[in-house]
């Protein structure tokens, strides 16, 4: 059986139509490449990522803000209720293999934070650009398409398994 990799897609739960369509791609190809989709199982860009990837027969895990696992986005496959409010994200950020951000607010800034202090990579699909006071070894790696920020992705992860 072919490896699957857990992928967090992170964003705004108020999305642009832009940032819409490049999660729900992005959703997409990693079903398309037998990755899971992890989320925030909300709407706005969780949900475009979800919808694409159950569009392509794939896995959607949304780890929830609440008390109950029904309050996510109907593309889910999966649904864990942490009750943990926006803390939640570390729990996204701990289960992915790696993650790519599209868009987003503080929210996002947050799981982007979390990912790297967890030593994860993040790919940036037109999302924060954060420049640290002092040189750090791993930032954000910047990625022009959904395509292109999947196979990053998939390489980060290879690179975690080998």
């Amino acid at each position: 059986m072919a490896e699957r990799f857990y992928i967090a897609v992170i964003g705004g739960a108020d999305c642009s139509q832009e940032e819409e369509l490049l999660a729900y791609n992005t959703g997409k190809i990693i079903a398309e490449r037998n990755g899971t989709v992890i989320c925030g199982g909300g709407s706005g860009v969780m949900e475009a990522a979800a919808r694409g990837a159950r569009e392509a027969n794939g896995n959607v895990i949304g780890i929830l803000p609440g008390m109950d696992h029904r309050q996510g986005n109907s593309y889910l496959t999966d649904a864990v209720a942490t009750g943990l409010g926006e803390a939640r994200n570390a729990v996204i950020t701990r289960t992915a293999d790696v993650v790519i951000a599209i868009g987003g607010e503080y929210g996002t800034l947050s799981e982007i934070a979390l990912a790297l202090k967890m030593r994860k990579r993040v790919i940036g699909l037109k999302t924060w650009m954060i420049k640290p006071s002092q040189a750090i070894q791993d930032g954000i790696i910047k990625a022009a398409t959904p395509k292109e920020a999947v196979e990053l992705a998939l390489k980060n992860c290879l690179k975690e398994f080998n």
